[in-house]
This record gives structure tokens, C-alpha cells and sequence, in this order.
């Protein structure tokens, strides 16, 4: 046992499964930041070549680092994106400004561009482009960091990473992800700082690498030889475990192999219920990196690709080229499984610079604001570049395109035309795409739910996002602490906007899928198969668990318990009769694995 006594962290569990190993920390220093006024005008040009130095450095050291990534992923992309930051205007010119008209140290100068393009980020609401701010800090501390001569990167020769460690950092730049993931010795990892959507802990869902976020204090209670237990589902992390602790630790791992290693026995075979209902199971991505994760876990296509991750960052739009290259690469790795790409939703709380969006442009109430195809229909060139892209990838598999936050039938009418004259375009350009490609409606709005007889007529597939519909639905904020207990998946209203989703599709001869949070939840796949749904789409790990519960049920079984929620009255009451059965029938264990 360690030196030191037992000790327990909560954070956010961004990456699920067990670890258990020695803390291999990776201290970064805090810099000491110098601040001072030039003597005069004439020290400005040294001034600005100390700058153009460390820029020219900075772009050198992660050129280097991103030549160790494979091009086709989105890793590297991140890597771009820094690349692209430390050559933006708004960073190198205003930084060169500050130093001249001010007369102050390069320095100085950086930390205070850095400071003025986090505030762009601080109101936004939605985690994932919320914690971009990171990435600012990221490429502000690498400047500053050469400015002054210190070492920048995790050092993979010089300070060796053991295998089986758990490595635990204040935060971790994506150039630092690359090198320790790519090195695959790390069991899991903890970090003071981040959230779901940072890129480390997206990075290691797709490397199924057990992780811990935002964990606080835990870079400085942590010492290096520690002995640190992490469970990266519940968030929790337990500095040098005593006996009991460790044997319960090392027994919940040996439980998750166990049933991860018997889930994935049944990878290959179809999810089919007792009584010969097929349901298509798929997964939800937002990076090609996550690809193999879903063909690991017998992922039989990709039911959501969100596609917000290429305008992140950067200067200007993507090119059509850059949206082409990206999908192909997906849609190549799938072989022949359909790939629903989900055109662009970003808009209102989330406009990055790369669509011209300007912190004016911040709207009073941005989720009913412009977003998702409003957005686009308001933006057309950059819709239609977007969908240029796509239809010149569907030339290389398996394509459905999936328009989000539709809200009325004229909408889908106005994003279908748009769609055509892309097609027009492109076949004067001689440029090949699919002759057929399905054409989707994501139902995330009550007003989609309600007239989904409707757009049923007009399209080739559902989709339902739950997340919006729920909380669109029940007027909450799921990120409003104060009413997020009213989040209810089960809330009779839900259920009844959903059997009216499948029946209106299944009216008119169109399959309908799930592709929401509440899709992959173990603890409702017979509610899900009891509505009829075609397909469930969700993470990668989640897939064999549901697979397990359907193959072991019947779709007869599932409506029964469907039409016994549906006479309940409350969401308390639906929940405890739904987990009742669904404990009695496959345990605790298959449920929360």
C-alpha cells in the first residue's frame, strides 16, 4: 500500500470503465508570467521578432507532432486547427499591435489577445463549444511557454510513461493527448480540469481508455507512484485505495472485462428479438477516430455523424474539398454500412468564426433561435458547399443525408431544393455522387412530432433526437441546474409524441430511428423495442449491452410493458416500473456494466 490514506475524488465521468494503476503525473509548471513597459519605440521591432519567433516555433512543434497522426483522422484536424489559430489575425496581428501602440512585452501582449478570444467563448451554452476556450488557453500557453524558453511537450524519450499507469494532469493539450494515446502504455487517465466534450476525453472514448475529468484539486493531491483507482463512468477516483478498496476495484474490472468479453461474443449477430423482430443497432460519432470503436462493438452503420467538428477553430468555412475528404474517410472505413451524416447545426449560442459569425451576432434566447437548418437555410453558400461534399462521398458507400431541427414541412421542402441544386451543380461540374441517396428529418421539436404524418409524405426516413425533443418539450434547460431534475425521459408526454413518431412513419412506409441519449440507455431498450422503432443509434460501447437485452426478449414482451407505462400517470411512477422489470429480468450488472 501507498504511503498515504485513503482519499476520494468526484469529477465527471468522461471516458466509462475501471482502472487501476500507479499515477504517472505530468506536471506542467504554472508560468510566471514577466509584465514590463519597452524603454521606447526603438525596442519594438526585437520585441516583435521575440514574437515571431515563438510563433514560428510554436507552428514548428506541432507540425511535427501532427505528423505522427494519421491524416484521415479528426485528431489531426484538432492539430490543424491549433496551427491555423497561431497564424490568425486576430491573434499574431492584434498581439503585434498591442506590443507597438502599447509598448509592452510580447508576453504581455499574448496573455491579453488570449484573454480577449476566451471572453468570445464564456456565454455560450453548449458545453462541446464552451470548452474550445481550452483550446485558446492551449495555444496562448505554447506561445508563451517558447517565449521564455521552456519546455512545451510531454517528453515520450526523456521522461518514460510506464505501462498500466494512470496519468494525472492539470489538463492535457491535445498535442499531449496525441503522444500519450498514441503510445498505448496509459490504462487511464484524471484531470483537474475539462468536460465530456473535451478533446482528450473525446479522444479517449474512441480509444476506450478509462478517464476522469474535471476532477478538481487532483493534480495536486496526487503525487507520481501513487496508487490511483478510477471509475470513468461514475467520475470517481480513489487515491491510494486501502485492501478493501483495491479488491473491490480490481473485482469490478475483472466483472467489466468479463462482460464486456462475453457482450462481444455476440458482436457479429443480428439484434433480433425471441420472436423474430430485427432492430437495427448503429452508432453515434463525431470523429473518424471513433470508427473502429463502432465495428469493434458490431455497429451495423453510422446513425448520427455530426458534423459541427469541421468548422470549429479556423479562420473561414471548410472547403468543399475538406468536407469531401472528411466524409469519404468515414463512409470508405464503414465498408458498405449507411453512414446519416447530419448537416450542419450550429447557429445562435454556437456561431464559430469559421462561418463568419460575430459575438453581435449572440442571440437573447439562442435554443429557439437561429440554428441547425434555419441557420443554413438563412446561410445557403455554406449549406451548399456542406452538401456538395456529401453527395460527392456518396459516391464511395453507403449514404443517408439527415436534415436536424426541422420544425415545419415547409422547411424540409426549402432544404430539399437546396439539396437538388447542389445535385444540379455538381452534374455540371462531372462530378459523381449517388444516383439515390435517402433524405432524413431529425424529430427533436414538438412541432416535428407533431406533424411527423405529414413530413412522413415528404422524406425517406425519422430520426428522433431526444435530448431536444425532451427538453424542448418539458420548457427546461438541461444545463440549468435548477430545473434538470425535470428532465424525464419517461414523462407520459414523451412516450406518447414518440409512439405517434413511429406510427406516422410506419403509416407511410418509412423506417424511424432513435439517435438520443435515451436510445443507448440499457435501462430503456425494451421501451424502445416495445414503440416499433427500426433502429437504436448510440456510442460504441453501449451497443453489445442492448444488443444482449433484445436478443433476450421479445418485441410481444416490450409493447406489453409499453402499454402498461403509458396508463401510469407520472414519470416516477413509469421509471420505477420500467427499472423494476427490467432488474428482475436482466440484473443490475447487465444494466450499469
Amino acid at each position: 500500500m501507498s504511503r498515504a490514506s485513503a482519499l476520494t475524488l468526484h469529477g465527471i465521468g468522461a471516458s466509462p470503465g475501471v482502472a487501476l494503476g500507479r499515477a504517472h503525473t505530468i506536471e506542467r509548471s504554472r508560468v510566471s508570467l514577466p509584465k514590463y513597459r519597452l524603454p521606447g519605440p526603438e525596442q519594438v521591432q526585437a520585441e516583435h521578432v521575440r514574437l515571431k519567433t515563438a510563433l514560428e516555433l510554436s507552428c514548428l512543434q506541432l507540425n511535427e507532432i501532427k505528423a505522427k497522426v494519421p491524416e484521415s483522422t479528426e485528431h489531426a484536424l484538432i492539430l490543424e486547427a491549433h496551427l491555423l489559430m497561431l497564424r490568425d489575425p486576430m491573434f499574431v496581428e492584434e498581439a503585434v499591435r498591442i506590443v507597438g501602440e502599447e509598448l509592452i512585452n510580447a508576453e504581455w501582449a499574448v496573455r491579453r489577445v488570449v484573454k480577449k478570444l476566451k471572453t468570445a467563448f464564456e456565454d455560450i451554452e453548449d458545453d462541446y463549444f464552451r470548452e474550445r476556450r481550452a483550446d485558446i488557453e492551449f495555444v496562448g500557453d505554447r506561445v508563451l511557454r517558447n517565449l521564455l524558453g521552456q519546455v512545451v511537450d510531454v517528453d515520450p524519450e526523456g521522461d518514460a510513461i510506464p505501462p498500466g499507469c494512470i496519468i494525472v494532469a492539470h489538463d492535457l493539450s491535445p498535442a499531449d493527448a496525441t503522444v500519450l494515446m498514441r503510445r498505448g502504455q496509459v490504462a487511464g487517465f484524471v484531470t483537474d480540469m475539462g468536460a465530456q466534450t473535451s478533446h482528450m476525453a473525446i479522444l479517449a472514448r474512441a480509444r476506450e481508455i478509462p478517464g476522469v475529468v474535471g476532477a478538481a484539486r487532483a493534480s495536486e493531491v496526487i503525487k507520481r507512484g501513487d496508487l490511483v483507482a478510477i471509475d470513468g463512468h461514475q467520475g470517481e477516483v480513489v487515491v491510494n485505495p486501502n485492501e478493501e478498496q483495491v479488491r473491490l476495484f480490481q473485482e469490478a474490472m475483472r466483472r467489466h472485462l468479463a462482460t464486456e468479453q462475453a457482450l462481444l461474443r455476440i458482436r457479429d449477430l443480428p439484434a433480433i428479438t425471441a420472436d423474430q423482430v430485427r432492430l437495427g443497432l448503429m452508432g453515434n460519432i463525431e470523429l473518424a477516430e471513433q470508427v473502429p470503436s463502432l465495428l469493434a462493438h458490431g455497429a451495423e452503420g453510422v446513425g448520427l455523424y455530426r458534423t459541427e467538428f469541421l468548422y470549429l477553430e479556423r479562420e473561414g468555412p471548410p472547403t468543399e474539398e475538406e468536407h469531401y475528404m472528411a466524409y469519404r474517410s468515414v463512409i470508405e472505413a464503414m465498408d458498405g454500412r449507411p453512414v446519416t451524416i447530419r448537416t450542419l447545426d450550429l447557429g445562435a449560442d454556437k456561431v464559430p468564426r469559421a462561418t463568419g459569425g460575430k459575438k453581435r451576432d449572440k442571440e437573447a434566447n439562442p435554443a429557439l433561435g437561429l440554428r441547425a437548418v434555419r441557420y443554413c437555410l438563412k446561410h445557403r453558400d455554406l449549406f451548399l458547399t456542406q452538401l456538395r461534399g456529401i453527395l460527392r462521398a456518396s459516391a464511395h458507400g453507403n449514404v443517408r443525408i439527415m436534415f436536424p431541427m426541422i420544425s415545419a414541412l415547409t422547411e424540409l421542402r426549402e432544404a430539399k431544393a437546396v439539396l437538388e441544386q447542389a445535385k444540379e451543380e455538381l452534374t455540371r461540374a462531372g462530378q459523381p455522387f449517388a444516383p439515390k441517396i435517402p433524405v432524413g428529418v431529425m424529430i427533436e421539436t414538438p412541432a416535428a412530432a407533431g406533424a411527423a404524418d405529414k413530413l412522413a409524405q415528404e422524406c425517406e426516413f425519422f430520426s428522433i433526437g431526444t435530448n431536444d425533443l425532451i427538453q424542448y418539450s418539458l420548457a427546461i434547460d438541461r444545463q440549468n441546474r435548477e430545473v434538470a431534475y425535470l428532465y424525464q425521459p419517461l414523462h407520459i408526454s414523451i412516450l406518447r409524441m414518440v409512439r405517434f413518431v413511429v406510427d406516422s412513419a410506419h403509416a407511410a412506409g418509412i423506417p424511424v430511428a432513435m439517435c438520443g441519449e435515451m436510445a443507448g440507455d440499457p435501462a430503456y431498450a425494451l421501451v424502445m423495442l416495445g414503440f416499433g422503432l427500426d433502429e437504436l443509434s448510440m456510442v460504441g460501447s453501449q451497443i453489445p449491452v442492448v444488443k444482449r437485452i433484445v436478443r433476450n426478449s421479445s418485441a410481444a414482451e416490450a409493447r406489453e410493458l409499453l402499454e402498461q407505462a403509458l396508463q401510469l400517470n407520472t414519470a416516477h411512477e413509469i421509471e420505477r416500473l420500467v427499472r423494476a422489470e427490467m432488474q428482475r429480468r436482466f440484473g443490475e450488472a447487465l444494466l450499469d456494466p
